[in-house]
């Protein structure tokens, strides 16, 4: 197999996006830079409008987008780049494979003849990471759902694209078939290092894939950044409940010393890290997410957590591979544990737990 290409910085500006929709009008302003970039939104947050705008396939009423060094669209100045010689790769939703053709077929439609730019895309390669060589002769319609997704992502490739554009290809898979293909996304994010506009609402395809997030609601960027600091720093009730936090209960600061403030939530008081909210404010929303909670039977005298809750455990539920449990510690509490965690600890309904939580885990936004 031919040696990764060394990573290259892409940079995508989208700047000045404006398009009406039904329910609302896309508005973004952005320059993104990542390897792969999720745009994470709700359905009908205008992510697939986006993608089209990108791809070429959509006019916009004002729009500047640039790829690297290359203006693909200017409404300003009359710049408009045909989607056929934008060379960005598209996968759909329905994955637009042709049913009547075979999949060596759709493979070659649209190939762009190899040159030494697009070397890497060779149809030999392309089929050897996506381990769909066996596949080659047989009709669509004889194909699994996972591999008509590894065949239009193939497709896709074969045309030697400077940027993937996916609108959440994994979204009609069972969780099964999820965990089959998600791999081939990572191997070709690191084979051949293709920068990748990843439309999804799955939080695990954007942890296991993304670097980057773009949060959309109702058509407007409302958080963007790193992942991680995205999914631990919500900046609104709207983005938390986007992304599953369990825990979100109002509370009051009531004191900030030495870089920590003390905010009473419920009949309890909890320490969180830094605010990350204005200064003055004192009404707040305390988010803390299931797995940042620890839980312990006994007397806890070894732990660095600062919040040290003491807790009675209210349900114990099974979801998906872990364990949730609902605690009261003086406001409702969700814990999620391994199955293995859970046994260990013997919990019980009933039972009387400490609950830790490190204080940089507890996020604050102001209401």
């Amino acid at each position: 197999m031919a040696p990764a290409p060394p990573a290259s910085l892409t940079m995508l500006a989208l700047q000045h996006i404006r398009l009406p929709l039904s329910e609302f009008t896309l508005e973004l302003d952005l320059k993104l830079s990542a390897r792969v970039t999720a745009v994470f939104g709700p359905s009908g947050a205008g992510k697939t409008s986006l993608l089209d705008v990108v791809a070429g396939l959509r006019r916009a009423a004002s729009a500047m987008i640039q790829l690297d060094d290359e203006v693909l669209t200017d409404t300003d100045r009359g710049v408009f780049v045909p989607p056929s010689r934008r060379r960005l790769g598209y996968v759909p939703q329905d994955l637009a494979l042709f049913p009547h053709l075979s999949v060596r077929q759709n493979l070659l439609y649209g190939r762009k003849p190899e040159t030494k730019a697009n070397s890497l895309f060779t149809f030999e390669r392309v089929i050897e990471v996506l381990e769909i060589e066996p596949l080659i002769h047989r009709g669509i319609e004889r194909l699994s759902g996972g591999e008509k997704q590894r065949v239009a992502l193939a497709r896709a490739l074969l045309s030697s694209p400077r940027l993937l554009l996916l609108d959440e290809p994994l979204a009609s898979l069972d969780a099964k078939l999820k965990a089959r293909v998600l791999p081939f996304l990572t191997r070709i994010r690191d084979e051949f290092r293709v920068p990748m506009l990843y439309v999804t609402h799955d939080r695990a395809e954007t942890l296991a894939l993304a670097d980057e997030i773009v949060v959309m609601i109702e058509g407007k960027a409302v958080q963007a950044g790193p992942v991680q600091d995205v999914f631990s720093r919500p900046a609104s009730l709207a983005v938390a409940g986007l992304f599953t936090v369990e825990t979100v209960k109002p509370g009051r600061i009531i004191k900030s010393e030495g870089g920590l403030v003390s905010v009473a939530v419920g009949t309890a008081t909890v320490a969180a890290a830094e605010t990350g909210v204005p200064n003055g404010t004192r009404d707040v929303f305390v988010c803390i997410r299931a797995e940042d909670v620890i839980l312990l039977k006994g007397a806890d005298t070894s732990s660095s957590a600062r919040n040290h809750l003491s807790a009675t455990v209210q349900s114990i539920a099974r979801e998906g591979p872990f364990i949730r449990i609902d605690l009261d510690c003086g406001f409702p509490l969700a814990a999620l544990l391994t199955r293995q965690a859970c046994e260990e600890l013997t919990l019980n309904t009933g039972d009387r737990v400490i609950a830790l939580v490190k204080a940089p885990h507890v996020h604050l936004i102001a209401r």
